[in-house]
This record gives C-alpha cells, sequence and structure tokens, in this order.
C-alpha cells in the first residue's frame, strides 16, 4: 500500500528548509500513520536531498503529522538551479512511500 492512499500532504518552503505536512483522510488511519511513518523513515527517503536530522510533530487533533526537512543551503528555493526545487514536489514525492 502507497502512503497516497491513506494521506494527502502539504507543503511549504523557505530558504533552505521544507515543511511537509502529512494528514490522513480518516481517522482511524493515523495511528497506522504515527506508527510507519517515522523520520527516521522519512529521512532516509530524501536521504540524498537533506543534510540533517528529519523533525517529526505529532498533531493528532488535526490527524496529521508535520516533518521539517533541513537541506543544504546550494539546494535553498532561492539560491538553486534546479527546475523546481519547492516543497511541492518533495510534499508529492512522500506520498509515494510504500507502507
Amino acid at each position: 500500500m502507497l502512503l497516497h492512499e491513506l494521506a494527502h500532504a502539504r507543503t511549504g518552503d523557505k530558504g533552505n528548509i521544507v515543511t511537509i505536512s502529512l494528514i490522513a483522510y480518516r481517522s482511524e488511519d493515523f495511528k497506522l500513520l504515527e506508527e510507519k511513518v517515522t523520520a527516521e523513515r522519512v529521512a532516509a527517503h530524501f536521504e540524498s536531498l537533506i543534510d540533517a536530522p528529519v523533525e517529526r510533530y505529532s498533531l493528532p487533533q488535526l490527524r496529521a503529522l508535520n516533518f521539517v526537512l533541513h537541506r543544504p543551503f546550494s539546494s535553498s528555493v532561492t539560491r538553486s538551479l534546479a527546475l523546481d526545487a519547492h516543497g511541492k514536489c518533495l510534499g508529492f514525492a512522500l506520498l509515494g512511500l510504500e507502507l
């Protein structure tokens, strides 16, 4: 099962910091997300893009997990020559995580 079957994502980015909020569609799926989508697992998923540990915040009232990723300053949105370095792409990439 892929993560996008249980949740959707909202993202934001400023400089080299990207936040990804993962929101369960159904309340009963939130516990599974908490169990399976750890900071370590997200860090491994994005290991080639980040240069610091991933921080995870749990918001059970919203059925959401919020992840904070730190990219190298050379990969920040305002400094990158990449076609699309925005967090939107990373949120979509996270939804492809195999559970």
